[in-house]
């Protein structure tokens, strides 16, 4: 789990002309912010849908009572539905427009850069068109390990995602500077400019 945390975005927010974003949070300290950060989002976007959706290790860090109060609706649990008739995965990968993962694990952005497919969340990743904007928020050192190195390089291959590179900030484990997963609003930046990459003239105008 990583321990770093950076503080919270300002008040309003670059140019975002997403519509349905799915926000995933991790097992990261920085998770603690989520409250607040979809509270900033209903405020600085009115016309975005967000869904939250929490893996299993972040509800170490958030409770669902909070996230459902500042999101309008309960977070999506990462886990496989007890109804057979339900694909979750597919719904994930469909409703979107928009995926950001903020903050990201160590853990969280290897499995995803690996292709690993193990639960809903991951599975509907790797099947969506959407545009994804990950934001790693490493343990002291992470950054320079050569295995992190190589999943941030070959997530940054893949068309349709953009790794948001982390920032620096304070290890609550170590007191000393470390790195941090970068601003909401710098995620929301690079994420757009993403989303109208790949999503053409479209993209642009839905922006204007």
């Amino acid at each position: 789990m990583s321990k770093t945390t950076a503080p919270p975005p300002s008040t309003g927010g670059p140019a975002f002309g997403g519509r349905r974003l799915l926000y995933i949070a991790t097992g990261s300290i920085g998770t603690m912010f989520l409250p607040m950060y979809l509270h900033w989002l209903r405020d600085a976007y009115p016309q975005l849908e967000v869904r939250c959706a929490l893996t299993r290790s972040a509800n170490n860090f958030v409770g669902s009572a909070a996230v459902a109060l500042t999101g309008n609706q309960r977070p999506i649990q990462d886990v496989w539905p007890e109804d057979p008739d339900s694909a979750l995965h597919v719904e994930l990968a469909s409703w979107p427009d928009t995926i950001l993962v903020h903050p990201a694990t160590f853990h969280f952005t290897a499995r995803f850069a690996l292709g690993v497919a193990d639960s809903p969340l991951l599975l509907s990743m790797e099947c969506t068109s959407a545009a994804i904007a990950v934001a790693p928020s490493p343990p002291p050192g992470g950054e320079k390990s050569p295995a992190y190195q190589r999943h941030v390089a070959a997530l940054e291959e893949r068309p349709n995602v953009v790794v948001v590179p982390p920032k620096p900030g304070f290890s609550l484990s170590t007191r000393e500077p470390s790195t941090s997963a970068a601003t909401l609003p710098d995620c929301l930046t690079a994420l757009e400019a993403l989303r109208q990459s790949t999503a053409g003239p479209r993209a642009a105008e839905d922006a204007a």
